[in-house]
Parts: structure tokens; C-alpha cells; sequence
């Protein structure tokens, strides 16, 4: 236990006494965590729609009146001269309202009236959304004239919120972001001071030494796991404020989890360290494969289940995914231990799994020295 103290001292002394590392650990990731918690968004605002009214009712103007004051949609004048497709194909147009004549007379003689929306489909998720807006504005406007006409509907859906009342995409992302952030700079820094040793041999001192290749690991692991810890509790100054977070039920799941995230994540990247002994290489390898899975198959941007079956798989080892679950649960959800048990299991299985690839790689080192 002194060796590997007195290992992860080294390493700390190492790390602060270098300020460019420093603020690597501790000021990069609130950058990227608030560029990410700021950026990405699931809300689709703004839209720009013209409208094009045969009807000119006052019952047409009503329905106009509904769209802009909508904070999906914004209503914008048709060019003289110009057809509504055309602006839509020029992108000064995202959709267009197509009010029919008669759109009035229809209603009030107890007929179906007709309205037509053509929305830009280039992106499909922008478009979807639009759709099921249009939808409920559309569903909004008809059931008020139900009750102006004293008629009630023979269904009514009463719609609740659980959870995220308000619908928030902040609360999405805001979790998901914490554990992307912790997913790279923990990692980036143990594979970078273990394939420096390599690099610059000074390992060779380490395998000649008596401390043994679990004493020398662990000493790593404990010091970045300390540095990982910093990290951790300025990330979350900085989100309880910007994406509205507060603990949601039993905390325990994710502090656990959250220990076993670290432990996770930094023996990655002294896994990473002890097989590539190349800083430029090293760096590569945490980015091209941390980053990016835990951006991509962590269930951050959209589930996980959405995930085509054939790469799904890769999912199950990535550590973001299970932090994710626990950091979304603790935050937002609040189903504690019920819910997530598996979720900190699979963060210990995970982590072992790259300490003893770790270990094995450094003992055979060990022993051919």
C-alpha cells in the first residue's frame, strides 16, 4: 500500500507541477462541457412558414393567428410574385400552410376543412417534429372552436409530463454531457503519462525497481482517479446552474457509479498507455475510440435501442452508456437502485476488464526486462 501511495504522489507531483496539464484536467472540461450542454439542443424554434390563404376569413386569419403566435413556428410574408415552394426550395421557407377557399363556409356548415402543410424533409428529424407540431397546434385550434360552439369532443386525452414537466431538452443533455466530458480527459491523461514512461524509457527504472506491475497500475489509476474526482466536482458547479439539475431521489446509484466510472475510464487509458508506448498514438487511440463511442453508443444523442442491431453490441462496452443511465436517473428520473442495479455491476466489470489487460501487458514487460 506505501508503494502505490507513494506512486500516486509521484504522479500528482508530476501532473501540478506542469500548469498546461493542469488546466487540461481541470478548465478544458467545463469548456466542452458547457459548449455541449449549450449547442445541442432537441427543440425546434423558429420556424419559418408562409402561408398561403385562399379563404381570407376571419376564421383562416384565426388559424394564422395560432401558427405565429406558436414558438415553433414563425409566419413569414410570401414575396411578391414568388410561389410558396419556391421559397421553401430557395430555404427562406422551412413549410407552407395551404388554407383552401371555403375554409370558413366548410367549418360552419359542419364539414371537414381542410388545411395543407408541405414541410422540408431534407432533414428528417426537424421535419417529424414539425409535423407532430402541426398536429397538436392543429388538434388545439379545433378543440377551441368545440367549446365556442359549446360541442365537446367524444375523446379527450389529458397529457401529463413525468419527470422533465416542462419537456426540457437541458435535462437530456445535461447529464449525457457530464458523462461524455469525464469519458476523455480522465483517460486522455493516464495514457498519456504511461506512454510517455514508455516513450521516453523511463519505465526501464520501474521494471528494475521492487514494485510490482499491480503496485505501479493501481499508483496511476489513484492518482488520475483523484484528478478525475477535481473534475468531476467542478463539472457539476457548473451543471446543477446550466442545465437545471437537481438529485432526484437516491443519490447512492450514482456516487457509486460515479467511483467506478473513474475507475473505469482511467485504467482505459493506462490500458491504452501500456500497449502503445507513442503520445501522438496514445491520443488517437483515447479520442478515436472513448470519445467517439461514448458520443455515438452511449445512448447520449438518441437511444441506444435505436442503434442498427449489427453495431449495437459495441455498445455494452462502452462505460458512458451506464453512466449515462445513472447520471439520467439520479438527476432527472429518481428510480434508484430498482432501476439502475445493473448499471454500476457492469462499470465493475468493465473497469477489471481493462485493469488486467493493463496488468498483463505490464507484467510480460516486466518480465522480458
Amino acid at each position: 500500500m506505501k508503494r502505490i501511495i507513494a506512486q500516486a504522489r509521484k504522479e500528482l507531483t508530476q501532473v501540478f507541477r506542469d500548469k498546461l496539464t493542469v488546466a487540461l484536467a481541470l478548465v478544458l472540461p467545463l469548456i466542452l462541457l458547457a459548449l455541449l450542454g449549450t449547442a445541442l439542443s432537441f427543440s425546434v424554434k423558429g420556424v419559418a412558414v408562409v402561408v398561403q390563404d385562399y379563404d381570407r376569413s376571419p376564421l383562416s386569419r384565426q388559424y394564422i393567428d395560432l401558427l405565429g403566435a406558436s414558438l415553433t413556428f414563425r409566419v413569414v410574408p410570401a414575396e411578391p410574385g414568388k410561389r410558396p415552394e419556391e421559397m421553401m426550395s430557395s430555404e427562406q421557407a422551412r413549410a407552407v400552410v395551404v388554407i383552401p377557399e371555403n375554409f370558413e363556409r366548410d367549418y360552419l356548415r359542419g364539414q371537414s376543412a381542410e388545411v395543407q402543410w408541405l414541410l422540408d424533409a431534407v432533414d428528417a428529424n426537424t421535419a417529424n417534429s414539425m409535423r407532430g407540431q402541426a398536429a397538436a397546434l392543429t388538434n388545439a385550434f379545433a378543440a377551441q372552436l368545440n367549446v365556442a360552439a359549446d360541442t365537446k369532443p367524444a375523446i379527450k386525452a389529458e397529457t401529463r409530463m413525468w419527470y422533465n414537466p416542462g419537456a426540457s431538452s437541458r435535462k437530456f443533455i445535461g447529464p449525457g454531457a457530464f458523462a461524455v466530458v469525464l469519458a476523455l480527459f480522465p483517460p486522455l491523461l493516464a495514457a498519456l503519462a504511461m506512454s510517455r514512461e514508455g516513450e521516453q524509457k523511463t519505465i526501464l527504472q520501474v521494471y528494475v525497481s521492487s514494485i510490482s506491475a499491480h503496485e505501479f497500475l493501481l499508483g496511476k489509476i489513484a492518482a488520475y482517479f483523484i484528478i478525475a474526482a477535481a473534475e468531476w466536482v467542478l463539472a457539476l458547479l457548473v451543471s446543477i446552474p446550466l442545465f437545471d439539475l437537481k438529485i432526484a431521489g437516491d443519490p447512492t446509484p450514482l456516487l457509486v457509479g460515479t467511483a467506478l466510472y473513474f475507475f473505469c475510464n482511467v485504467s482505459f487509458g493506462v490500458m491504452v498507455g501500456v500497449s502503445i508506448p507513442n503520445q501522438a498514438a496514445a491520443i488517437q487511440a483515447v479520442a478515436g475510440v472513448q470519445f467517439l463511442l461514448s458520443f455515438l453508443l452511449s445512448g447520449f444523442i438518441f437511444p441506444v435501442s435505436n442503434i442498427p442491431a449489427g453495431i449495437r453490441w459495441i455498445s455494452a462496452f462502452v462505460p458512458a452508456r451506464y453512466f449515462i443511465e445513472l447520471a439520467r436517473d439520479g438527476f432527472v428520473r429518481g428510480g434508484g437502485w430498482p432501476a439502475v442495479w445493473h448499471a454500476p455491476l457492469m462499470l465493475a466489470l468493465v473497469g477489471t476488464f481493462f485493469f488486467l489487460k493493463a496488468w498483463r501487458k505490464m507484467r510480460h514487460m516486466q518480465v522480458e526486462a
